[in-house]
C-alpha cells in the first residue's frame, strides 16, 4: 500500500470581478494524498519544490477570462490555484520521465500534484550549477519570455533605442539586459527609488525613473528619448502605452507581453487607448505574443542564457517567500508592488 500523506493546499475561493485580489481570495487547505498512480496511468506524481507568482494569474481569477490564455482558463473555486513551478517526480507513468526527475512547467499549488507531461520540461542535471529556482524565472517563463518577444520578434539592431515598463520585474529585468547585450540604448520605468536604482546599478541600464513621480508621460519620454523610441517592451498599458505610441519612431516595434495595469480593472473601467493612430503614420508594428508559442526553441533559450549566467553577463534577482502558507501574500504582492525582482515560493527544498 502506498504512503498517504498530507497535502497543503492554496485554495481558489471565489472570482474576483475587479480590483486587487486578496489574500482572503484564497486560503490553505490541508487534504491527504496517496503517494501513487492509478494504473496505467501516463501521469506524473509530483512533489513541488519552488511556485512561480506571475500578473497574468490575476485574469484567471475573472469568471469571463477569454484573452489572455484563451477560453475556460479561468481558475475553479474550491480547488488549488495552478501555475509554473519546479518540481521533482515522485512516481511516472510516461516512458519519457522517471522517478527523480527534476522538471519544470504548470503544476499545482499544493506540496503533491498529479499532471499530465505535456506541461512539463525535464531539467537535466548538467543545468544544476545554477539555482534550481531559476526555473521559475530566468530559465522558465519570464527568461523565456523576455528572451523571444525581444530577440525573436523585435529583431533588435545595434544602436536602437529600446524602452521597458515595468523594468524590474521577472520579464523587464531581463529584457533591458538582453537589449544591452545587442548594443542597444536602454530605458526602463519603475515604480520606486528602490528599483530605478536596481535597474541603473545592477541591470544595466542606461537610464530609469519611477513612472509614479511623474505627472506627464508624454513629456517623461520625450526627456529620455529626444530622438525616440525604436523599441518597446510592453508589461503595463493603459497611459503608459498611449504615451509611448506618441514617442515612437517611424519602422517601431511594440512587443506586447503583458498590461498589468488593467488585469485589475473591470471591463468598464479598463483605459482606452486614443493615440493609435501614430500606427499608422509611423508605420509602427504593435504585435502581441504568448511565449508558448516559442517552446519549441526552448533548448536554443537555454543554451545561450545558461551560458550568459555562467559567464555573468547577466544577473537576476529573486525575491522568496518561504512556505506555502507565504503563497497568497506572495501572490499579492506582485500586484501592489511590493516585490523587488522575480516573486517564488519554496514549498520544500528537499
Amino acid at each position: 500500500m502506498a504512503d498517504e500523506v498530507s497535502n497543503k493546499q492554496v485554495i481558489f475561493k471565489n472570482y474576483v470581478v475587479s480590483g486587487f485580489p486578496k489574500e482572503s481570495d484564497m486560503e490553505i487547505r490541508t487534504t491527504t494524498v496517496k503517494l501513487e498512480l492509478p494504473p496505467g496511468s501516463t501521469a506524473v506524481l509530483l512533489k513541488n519544490l519552488y511556485l512561480s507568482c506571475d500578473p497574468y494569474m490575476r485574469t484567471r481569477m475573472k469568471l469571463s477570462d477569454g484573452g489572455y490564455l484563451g477560453v475556460n482558463s479561468a481558475f475553479k473555486p474550491g480547488s488549488p490555484l495552478e501555475g509554473t513551478g519546479v518540481a521533482r517526480i515522485l512516481e511516472s507513468g510516461h516512458p519519457d520521465f522517471k522517478k527523480g526527475d527534476l522538471v519544470w512547467g504548470i503544476t499545482g499549488w499544493e506540496e503533491y500534484s498529479v499532471i499530465t507531461t505535456e506541461t512539463l520540461f525535464k531539467i537535466e542535471h548538467t543545468d544544476l550549477d545554477v539555482p534550481l529556482s531559476y526555473y521559475t524565472g530566468i530559465l522558465g517563463v519570464p527568461g523565456a519570455t523576455a528572451y523571444f518577444g525581444f530577440n525573436e520578434l523585435a529583431a533588435p539592431r545595434k544602436g536602437e533605442s529600446v524602452f521597458v515598463s515595468a523594468a524590474s520585474g521577472a520579464v523587464g529585468q531581463l529584457v533591458g539586459q538582453f537589449a544591452k547585450l545587442l548594443g542597444c540604448r536602454v530605458v526602463g520605468a519603475a515604480g520606486t527609488k528602490e528599483k530605478v536604482d536596481l535597474l541603473k546599478n545592477k541591470f544595466g541600464y542606461d537610464d530609469a525613473f519611477n513612472y509614479k513621480e511623474e505627472h506627464d508621460l508624454n513629456a517623461t519620454l520625450k526627456r529620455y528619448f529626444p530622438e525616440g523610441i525604436d523599441i518597446y517592451f510592453e508589461n503595463v498599458g493603459g497611459k503608459m502605452l498611449d504615451a509611448v505610441l506618441l514617442n515612437m519612431n517611424l519602422h517601431g516595434r511594440i512587443m506586447v507581453s503583458g498590461m498589468i495595469s488593467q488585469y485589475n480593472k473591470s471591463e468598464g473601467s479598463k483605459e482606452g487607448i486614443h493615440n493609435l493612430m501614430n500606427l499608422i503614420s509611423k508605420r509602427i508594428r504593435m504585435e502581441g505574443f504568448i511565449v508558448s508559442d516559442y517552446f519549441h526553441l526552448y533548448p536554443k533559450f537555454l543554451e545561450t542564457v545558461l551560458s550568459y549566467v555562467r559567464e555573468g553577463k547577466i544577473v537576476y534577482v529573486e525575491d522568496i517567500a518561504e512556505g506555502l502558507e507565504s503563497a497568497p501574500n506572495a501572490l499579492v504582492k506582485i500586484f501592489t508592488g511590493e516585490n523587488v525582482g522575480k516573486q517564488l515560493v519554496v514549498v520544500s527544498r528537499e
